[in-house]
């Protein structure tokens, strides 16, 4: 299902609330937020604020089903994102990005590939990375350790993993 850009933050935007609406956070769409690298006034996609600790996250989508002048708007995209000076994620998805731009998003510390199913919202390997950040940002261990158990020792001080 193709989408444009501002319909895949929405979708993004669906996703983080349904998820982790219930963990205390609020998430808001488009908000200006300081200037850009060029000296622009930035808008950013989405604000994930957890009132509580002060704590936000801003996730910028980036969404590309056929091919197109959004590759050259990624290296853009992860340098401003750095310099905004607070946590960040730049989300992406889509069919329409080059090898060299996935290899550069796959390599990027502050992207995440996020491909919510529009149906459900339900949390997939496809959205895996963005929970990470996430949890990494607010610090909701149970996302990064779920299904696991903590390691024990067994009498005679082997370790036990699950």
């Amino acid at each position: 299902m193709a989408l444009t850009g501002n319909q895949y933050a929405n979708l993004v935007a669906a996703y983080i609330v349904k998820n982790f609406g219930d963990r205390g956070i609020e998430v808001y769409r488009e908000l200006f937020l300081g200037k850009t690298i060029i000296g622009k006034n930035r808008r950013v996609d989405i604000l994930v604020l957890q009132r509580e600790t002060g704590s936000a996250l801003v996730v910028e989508c980036k969404y590309q089903d056929s091919t197109g002048t959004v590759d050259e708007k990624i290296p853009y995209t992860l340098q401003d994102m750095e310099a905004i000076g607070m946590p960040v994620c730049v989300v992406y998805a889509g069919a329409g990005f080059s090898q060299g731009i996935l290899h550069m998003l796959a390599a990027a510390p502050r992207a995440a590939y996020c491909a919510p199913d529009p149906e459900t919202l339900a949390p997939t390997d496809a959205t895996r990375e963005l929970d990470v950040a996430l949890a990494m940002t607010f610090r909701w261990w149970d996302l990064v350790v779920r299904g696991k158990l903590p390691v024990s020792l067994v009498p005679g001080g082997g370790p036990t993993v699950a």
